[in-house]
């Protein structure tokens, strides 16, 4: 029994031995390890802090200023972690950590591919910036006023007081219409008159009539131009300038030209016409109703 237990007292000890031996023979690295990790750690935290000053001055958005801040960090973080491993000579442990974070990754990607997709358009949005928080814009067929830019999702408050949320993946990947961007918004109005009016003359009553809409733009001119020949009208395009971009100011615009346009129009006598058809009998045409009615009749007496 005494036996038993010196043997496993020597045991013991020499394995003791051998740890405390290889201990100080990995002192140096254990201590350079040390000091890399600190000096590090300080030098990661100095680099997050310059990449957030750097993005601020590209991007308006917090939330992606701190999630890059924040990555460029992890990054720097897991360069000084395999250092400080390599330096401890665990070279095997760096490569099945680099193996498993590479499969791990993987499966992520897959799983989460609709979420990325909409993470990694949030970033493009953020650094392209096509619509800010406060902008006029249409997409997707809804039009309204942006009101937050997130990571994943654009939000628009629509005219008709909803609130529409879109993913960011589907804001990048279509049509953006941003009737902020130029701080300026225009008016379009098309409107027909009679073919027997006279063309010139009502070109100039109808911008007479547009320039004393109260919300055009004073520094910009109103132009009309005759687009077609209608069935029953020549139609033009009455173009007007608002001076501001809000929907109200638009709505009001439309109004008072409508207004003025019509209220000109009867002053002057120009017909602004019905849609007509003209109906054409016979085979061949060129028949009236009231013969095509005796013909039918004779041939029914027949």
């Amino acid at each position: 029994m005494n036996l038993d237990i010196n043997q496993a007292i020597d045991l013991i000890s020499n394995k003791l031995t051998v740890w405390v031996k290889e201990l100080i023979r990995l002192l140096p690295n254990i201590v350079l390890a040390s000091l890399i990790l600190v000096l590090g750690l300080f030098i990661a935290k100095f680099i997050r802090r310059i990449s957030l000053k750097l993005i601020r001055k590209v991007s308006h958005i917090e939330t992606i200023n701190t999630l890059f801040s924040s990555l460029v960090y992890a990054i720097s973080v897991g360069v000084v972690f395999f250092v400080v491993l390599s330096v401890l000579n665990l070279d095997k442990a760096v490569t099945s950590i680099l193996a498993g974070a590479g499969i791990l990754g993987l499966a992520l990607a897959f799983a989460f591919q609709d979420i990325a997709a909409n993470f990694m358009s949030g970033i493009f949005l953020s650094f392209r910036r096509p619509l800010a928080v406060g902008d006029i814009v249409k997409s997707n067929d809804h039009m309204g006023i942006v009101e937050e830019v997130n990571l994943r999702d654009t939000m628009i408050r629509t005219f008709q007081g909803q609130r529409v949320i879109i993913p960011n993946k589907d804001v990048f990947q279509n049509t953006i219409e941003n009737y902020s961007a130029l701080h300026k918004r225009r008016l379009d109005l098309t409107v027909g008159v009679s073919y027997g009016d006279n063309l010139q003359k009502v070109k100039d009553i109808a911008i007479q009539a547009a320039l004393k809409v109260s919300v055009r733009s004073p520094d910009d001119e109103v132009t009309l131009f005759y687009t077609e020949f209608g069935d029953s009208s020549i139609n033009f395009n009455i173009r007007i300038w608002m001076k501001d971009t809000e929907q109200p100011t638009f709505l009001q615009g439309r109004h008072e030209a409508i207004m003025y346009i019509k209220e000109a129009f009867d002053a002057n006598d120009i017909m602004i016409p019905f849609p007509i058809r003209t109906l054409d009998f016979g085979i061949k045409g060129g028949e009236k109703l009231s013969e095509m009615d005796v013909n039918v009749l004779n041939g029914m007496r027949k």
